[in-house]
């Protein structure tokens, strides 16, 4: 009895098709399919309908196709995830988003959290590494430890993504940082053209040091950005307040210190993220000049969007991140640089200025949460 020779080509390109479903469930159509294998439609569609007729995939409405091999492997895989604090939402919303999307691919995701300490962000990175974690996830700010705490899993041969602050040899994923400062300060300008005719006395940038040259990207985007929309403000005062790590307690106290001998009436402020738009905003209304100013924050967060749902709010805008997206977008990413797939070296999340006059259809279900949310 001769033995069947099976075509190793084919079975090569049926593998490399099942391997494009990355997710258990996940429903993709056939050009999303020939973009993630790197074949034509053509031979994608005739490899489809020879393993759909034997039960390896199966048709989901009239374009749609999903695996019915269940990918037991991503199991086996352990996720460590450094996460900055769980005191800031934006960071909670993170945190939560890439919980639920590890859940949902049977990962066994390991989340410690670093406190916004450079000390417990490096003896998490030492504990991750003696959990033999098969890839890491950082989240942390200080780009003065960052090669410190590449290093430590470089050596271990753990693959690292750095959340928002780049670290040497890790996949980066986050912001673009200059193209999100750049957008708050073109909003800032068209709003000042708009309701001040143009009239500004000064230019107010609260950023954060420690964040290294990805935050000074996003302060650099804002003053570029003002200078781009008003070109006349070239020459006007500009004054830059460094809140270190983003502290909300030192913005209030640098923001207070400078009004107290400011005597400008027309302040557009930019600031590194919205809990320091928030502090600057109250410390105006303090001083009874919240008028007198405009700012724009960072992150879009609940608080944020809740304060431009108030009538007559200095807080003119808030650039947005979705960090709620966060966990869908990165474990792709995480099970492509575990099965060896190729990825991009940076993945950036999308940016959307959002202002009183479009948040709620930008986040509608807002609405829906009461008036912890809402106005």
């Amino acid at each position: 009895m001769k033995s069947q020779t099976v075509p190793t080509g084919a079975v090569a390109r049926a593998c490399g098709i099942l391997k494009t479903f990355r997710q258990p469930e996940e429903v993709l159509e056939l050009r999303e399919i020939a973009h993630r294998c790197g074949m034509n439609k053509s031979t994608v569609c005739r490899i489809l309908s020879t393993l759909t007729a034997n039960s390896f995939v199966e048709r989901v409405g009239r374009h749609g196709y999903r695996s019915c091999i269940r990918q037991l492997r991503s199991k086996h895989f352990r996720v460590g995830y450094a996460a900055q604090s769980t005191v800031v939402s934006f960071i909670t919303t993170v945190t939560d988003s890439l919980t639920v999307a590890a859940q949902a691919a049977a990962l066994d995701l390991l989340v410690v959290n670093n406190r916004a300490s450079r000390k417990i962000a490096l003896a998490n990175a030492d504990h991750l590494v003696r959990e033999r974690v098969d890839l890491a996830i950082e989240f942390q700010l200080y780009s003065d430890i960052a090669e410190e705490l590449a290093a430590k899993f470089s050596a271990a041969n753990i693959p690292l993504i750095a959340l928002d602050t780049p670290h040497p040899n890790a996949i980066y994923f986050g912001a673009d940082n200059y193209k999100a400062g750049r957008m708050a300060g073109m909003q800032l300008a068209r709003w000042a053209a708009k309701h001040w005719h143009g009239q500004v006395d000064e230019i107010l940038l609260v950023g954060a040091t420690s964040g290294g040259p990805a935050l000074e990207a996003r302060m650099l985007g804002v003053a570029d950005g003002i200078a781009e929309a008003l070109p006349h403000t070239h020459g006007k005062p500009k004054t830059t307040l460094d809140t270190k790590t983003a502290q909300v307690d030192l913005a209030f106290e640098l923001v207070r210190k400078h009004l107290r001998s400011s005597r400008a009436t027309h302040t557009l402020v930019g600031t590194v993220n919205d809990p320091t738009a928030l502090a600057v905003l109250q410390v105006f209304r303090e001083h009874g000049a919240e008028t007198k100013s405009a700012i724009v924050g960072q992150g879009a967060t609940a608080e944020a969007r809740h304060e431009m749902r108030r009538p007559g709010t200095s807080l003119i805008g808030s650039v947005a991140y979705f960090p709620e997206t966060y966990g869908e977008r990165l474990v792709p990413l995480v099970l492509d640089m575990l099965c060896h797939r190729p990825v991009p070296r940076s993945v950036l999340t999308r940016h959307v200025m959002v202002t009183p006059a479009n948040v709620n259809k930008v986040y509608p279900n807002d609405l829906l949460l009461g008036p912890s949310i809402q106005a």
